[in-house]
């Protein structure tokens, strides 16, 4: 044998020898991608992940009638989502199907984040849902929204929370005027506990994790939001209005815009 092909002998050894291990790895986590892009990225299965975004859970007639397709054609498109485990189904007299995890959610929002930038503009005209949903909406389990923001804006004002890129804190105070508030902070599975989550409608910071969820399931039980039936939507009421002002020192404009009166300079935008 040449030296020549001696050297290229050895070095297609050498890469035969790469640890397997770790090649595999890279080509399993490619793949895996390709089949999650693939299967969020039909029309059908991404509307019925969106109509899931709100944290309830919904049957296959319902979700049928979401992404306008036959039932038949939706139980399909379901059990490939329960498969890949982007969803969960719950088997009682119906089948109610609902997203896998807050993981599975994040994504779907960050998904969100980047089709709201505008580059090439993509014209779609605005509804009343549209702007319902830019004012106050649940995210999978928390508050996001117009509100949302208002909320997390105000609780950092206050020196309640602290939030970086990576993460958020619940400051002492904020542990006492949360508890104060009535939202339970004691957490009962290990998830995040409070983390800034990019509103794809504002463009800022709302909150996620344990912390944004307790706050939204306290102003559900207050009757400070209502749920808008079949929409993400959420409705400020008259004494949700007043309880925000008078809590969170949040005030709605005439024009139905959230503003604060406390203003912090180093609050994170996006």
């Amino acid at each position: 044998m040449s030296r020549a092909n001696s050297s290229a002998h050895a070095e297609l050894f050498s890469i035969d020898m790469l640890p397997v291990s770790a090649l595999g790895l890279r080509m399993v986590a490619a793949a895996n991608l390709v089949e999650v892009a693939a299967l969020v990225g039909d029309t059908a299965r991404a509307t019925m992940l969106n109509a899931l975004m709100g944290g309830q859970s919904l049957t296959a007639t319902e979700l049928a009638y979401c992404a306008n397709v036959s039932r038949s054609t939706a139980s399909g498109h379901l059990g490939k989502l329960v498969a890949a485990r982007l969803l969960t189904v719950t088997r009682k007299r119906f089948s109610y199907y609902r997203i896998a995890s807050p993981l599975v959610a994040t994504m779907l929002e960050s998904i969100k984040v980047v089709a709201a930038v505008e580059v090439p503009p993509r014209r779609q005209p605005r509804s009343a849902n549209d702007d319902a949903l830019r004012f106050a909406r649940s995210c999978y389990d928390h508050l996001a929204g117009q509100v949302g923001v208002a909320v997390t804006d105000a609780l950092v004002a206050m020196g309640h929370i602290v939030l970086t890129d990576e993460g958020g804190e619940v400051t002492s105070s904020g542990g006492r005027f949360l508890s104060a508030f009535g939202a339970d902070l004691r957490p009962r599975t290990r998830r995040i506990f409070c983390q800034p989550c990019l509103d794809w409608s504002e463009r800022r910071y709302h909150l996620k994790g344990l912390v944004g969820a307790r706050i939204l399931d306290r102003l559900l039980e207050l009757g400070w939001l209502k749920c808008v039936s079949g929409s993400r939507a959420l409705q400020l009421t008259s004494s949700g209005r007043a309880g925000l002002s008078e809590i969170f020192h949040i005030e709605i404009n005439n024009e139905g815009v959230p503003t604060g009166r406390l203003c912090d300079p180093r609050r994170l935008t996006a």
